[in-house]
């Protein structure tokens, strides 16, 4: 078994087909489809569903790609270990949620003392990046907190208050009752705290709408769809304007933290370093 092999076999696992797979490793499918049946022969047991759309893992290949990514995961650290030096360089893949309105200033600020870092960053909401995290496919994320989890440690970064925003300027929390509730995919945060003061007040909203995309909830509530719960900060510059007007809620409900996760038993690189002292720097709690 060759590391290239966990490589093919984690690359058509993510991308659910030989194809795709064998575009991303640029190699020919037929190597992609050799590898994959060698990889099985030599374990002696199937780890994909083969189907007209494609290959899906099979119980055997979730236990494998588990061993996978911690294996490709400890050489990539390895490589850090040896080659890391004092200017921080290497990649840093961070994921974020959408209302870190801090984000901009620490990027710029990392941006500028460390140029030579290649920076990627990728969306997601809370629960999502959290097991990306875990799973090694994050080196870190902003996400709301703060959590609970044993393989990982976090670090604040700021905290900031929710507020429900309307487009009209009176709103009666017996107005959920009428009024479509717009928020973002299950594992949001501030979606969470709105469930959870409904929840406490004993009220049941008939309708609630789902969107993928903030900007969008933000826009239907100055159109006039519905309301949501949101951090001031996302709504700042559509109540200055008078599109949207924000109302205060529940204190045990109205503030939400932002804060840094990575992996306990990931090895410190020098980057990693450098970019948790420039949170550090920018911190607002």
């Amino acid at each position: 078994m060759e590391l290239r092999d966990l490589q093919i076999f984690k690359s058509v696992a993510n991308n659910g087909s030989i194809s795709h797979a064998a575009k991303e490793l640029n190699y020919v499918q037929s190597n992609v489809t050799a590898r994959i049946k060698l990889l099985e022969k030599e374990l002696n047991t199937p780890l994909f569903y083969r189907h007209k759309k494609g290959m899906t893992l099979n119980p055997e290949g979730r236990k494998m790609l588990a061993y996978v990514h911690k294996i490709l995961q400890d050489v990539e650290e390895m490589k850090q270990v040896f080659l890391d030096s004092d200017a921080p360089t290497g990649t840093l893949k961070i994921g974020t949620v959408e209302t870190v309105s801090i984000l901009p200033t620490i990027l710029a600020s990392y941006y500028k003392g460390y140029p030579n870092v290649d920076l990627t960053l990728q969306a997601g909401l809370t629960e999502e990046l959290i097991k990306e995290v875990a799973d090694h496919q994050l080196d870190g994320a902003f996400i709301t907190g703060p959590i609970k989890h044993p393989a990982l440690e976090q670090y604040d970064v700021f905290t900031e208050n929710l507020v429900l925003i309307s487009q009209n300027k009176a709103f009666r929390i017996e107005e959920f009752m009428s009024t479509p509730i717009l928020v973002s995919n299950q594992g949001c945060g501030y979606r969470t705290k709105l469930e959870l003061w409904l929840k406490d007040e004993g009220l049941l909203p008939k309708r609630i709408m789902e969107f993928n995309i903030l900007e969008t909830i933000l826009n239907s509530v100055a159109i006039g769809l519905g309301v949501t719960l949101v951090p001031q900060s996302a709504a700042e510059h559509l109540s200055t304007t008078g599109k949207v007007y924000c109302h205060p809620i529940p204190e045990k409900y109205g503030t939400i933290s932002t804060v840094f996760i990575r992996r306990k038993d990931a090895y410190m690189t020098n980057s990693m370093e450098c970019f948790l002292k420039t949170i550090a720097e920018h911190q607002h709690i």
